[in-house]
């Protein structure tokens, strides 16, 4: 039976909840792709119909073909700072990104490299957008133990001026491998996020087979809401309405954003019970990135 569950839960222990918030912005700029008419749907149109986005079309996707990344679409962030979460891996630019029969590999290592004991890789595009039929084709690494934390996410394009939280992010699907069989959705802005304890999530969701299979994590993103799902747009997970005084501090999400591909290790959340060594190598499969817009 499909389930619909439409929560806004708000968690008090934000240590043990942080979200993959930190990111130095490239230096090269962008490549928006708006629909038209971006700021508003049509006039006359109703966000809420159950058919709205029976139209939508496909302006953006990767679908991973040949045997190299494109560069076109993604860069590299690199670094070791622990990304804002006291994360442990450095993220390099070569060794730990691999493209073939169909799909993206992201590859968590055990291994020594410029004062860190792991390596692993961050992917930024480098095109953005503003609202959209949005969905990510994934398989999560093969439980072995604790301590990664894959994620598949959006950050506002002008965190470089505004800094995070009040960039805000979208988080299209989270996990932690010491808690195996679920994944997580949450959204982050200046009033909701994490470190006051306020981040808006769906907590954790069961999905026995995220680590064995290929699921679709998706967001259907209006100026009225953004609505989160597994597999098919019915199953919605998380369903959060547009504030009635919506301002750029809890309503950030009416800007273009760019997608973020990783895995991190350790980490305030992802290390929370440790990181067992023998885990590794680590692998997260991406099958496809696709946005649909009006």
């Amino acid at each position: 039976m499909i389930k619909y569950r439409l929560s806004i839960l708000f968690i008090a222990f934000s240590f043990l909840m942080a979200s993959c918030q930190s990111s130095s912005v490239a230096e090269e700029p962008l490549e928006s792709v708006l629909p038209e008419n971006f700021e508003t749907p049509p006039t006359g149109e109703d966000v809420f119909a159950p058919d709205y986005w029976d139209d939508a079309q496909l302006v953006w996707s990767d679908e991973f073909d040949g045997t190299t990344l494109s560069t076109e679409n993604w860069k590299l962030e690199t670094g070791n700072h622990g990304w804002g979460n006291n994360e442990l891996q450095n993220y390099i630019s070569e060794g730990n990104v691999e493209v073939g029969d169909g799909t993206l590999k992201i590859i968590a290592k055990k291994e020594i490299f410029d004062g860190s004991n792991y390596t692993s890789a961050r992917l930024n595009s480098k095109k953005e957008f503003r609202y959209g039929k949005i969905e990510i084709r994934a398989k999560i690494p093969e439980y072995k133990g604790k301590g990664i934390w894959p994620a598949l996410w959006m950050l506002g394009n002008d965190i470089n001026s505004v800094g995070w939280p009040a960039c805000g992010e979208i988080d299209i699907m989270e996990y932690v491998s010491y808690s195996p069989n679920e994944v997580h959705f949450s959204i982050h802005s200046t009033a909701n996020n994490h470190v006051k304890g306020t981040q808006i999530t769906s907590g954790p969701v069961p999905l026995e087979t995220i680590e064995e299979e290929f699921h679709t994590y998706g967001v259907l993103w209006t100026d009225k809401y953004m609505r989160f799902y597994i597999d098919t747009a019915e199953n919605v997970q998380l369903n959060f309405i547009r504030p009635a005084n919506s301002s750029s501090d809890n309503w950030p999400f009416s800007k273009p954003f760019y997608f973020l591909i990783n895995i991190a290790v350790g980490g305030n959340w992802g290390g929370l019970e440790g990181v067992d060594n023998t885990i590794f190598p680590a692998v997260m499969e991406v099958d496809y990135v696709r946005v649909y817009q009006k």
